[in-house]
């Protein structure tokens, strides 16, 4: 077991840690296959080869539970420190994306660096749409608030 090394997608965060970010509507990436998965899509992907996650996610939009979509990424970027893990979405950029940008302030950076930081590390692109920006900045105020011992807000 370990994290990627390197290829397509791979992210690696300020603690060490390297998540796969891409789209489903790509083909395969060469290498092994992830230890993990985090699929964020509006309908269940079915994937059976390694354990993974789906969280209820529309594209170009916001994921149907915040608090759901927060435990799966935090699970994904725990479970990085080990394990190759990959985020996914249809195409790789606005859903994964964002998550990549959660789980980079859950490595270090700065939650209002967060958003420039993915898209310097991934893809310039990472994180379509307005609602998306909207979403980080407040699950990550809501983290922040969460970890500083104060009442989380949904």
């Amino acid at each position: 077991m370990g994290g990627w090394e390197s290829g397509t997608g791979v992210v690696e965060f300020p603690d060490g840690r390297r998540v796969r970010g891409r789209g489903l509507l790509q083909p395969d990436p060469e290498g092994p296959a992830p230890e993990f998965g985090l699929y964020l899509l509006g309908r269940d992907p079915r994937l059976g080869d390694w354990p993974h996650r789906w969280v209820r996610w529309g594209d170009f939009g916001l994921p149907a539970s915040s608090d759901e979509a927060m435990a799966a990424i935090t699970e994904a970027h725990t479970r990085a420190a080990s394990e190759r893990v990959e985020i996914a979405c249809a195409g790789g950029t606005g859903r994964t994306g964002t998550a990549l940008a959660v789980m980079a302030a859950l490595s270090g950076v700065a939650p209002e660096e967060a958003i420039a930081w993915v898209r310097a590390n991934y893809r310039p692109r990472a994180v379509e749409t307005r609602g998306q920006r909207r979403w980080i900045t407040r699950v990550l105020a809501s983290e922040h608030r969460g970890r500083s011992g104060q009442t989380r807000s949904r």
